[in-house]
């Protein structure tokens, strides 16, 4: 298994994470994990594809917003809602609250 590129926070751009979270389906990826700490790939609850997902996790880790760790075969999905938080305080807790309220 490759290893991956994860941005350092430090680098991690406001209007980049608004992006990726602007999606339905990355927020709700990005819910789930919120709610679960880590999911492996085929975990999610998602109405796509396996390969759209896979494209969804792609922009979500390279706006900085997930970590993705090998565990096995399989590759662990975790939110970097701490780092985020420090980078920008609020944003990502009232995003996932305002999508939660949606649902």
């Amino acid at each position: 298994m490759r290893a991956l590129n994860h941005p350092v926070i430090d680098s991690v751009d406001l209007t980049t994470v608004l992006y990726a979270l602007a999606d339905p389906i990355r927020l709700r990826v990005v819910e789930q994990l919120a709610g679960a700490g880590g999911v492996v790939c085929g975990g999610f609850d998602v109405p796509v594809s396996m390969s759209t997902l896979s494209h969804h996790l792609k922009v979500l880790r390279e706006a900085g917003l997930i970590r993705v760790t090998p565990e096995g075969s399989h590759r662990r999905h975790e939110l970097r809602a701490d780092e985020i938080e420090d980078r920008y305080p609020g944003v990502l807790s009232s995003i996932i609250s305002a999508g939660r309220g949606s649902a």
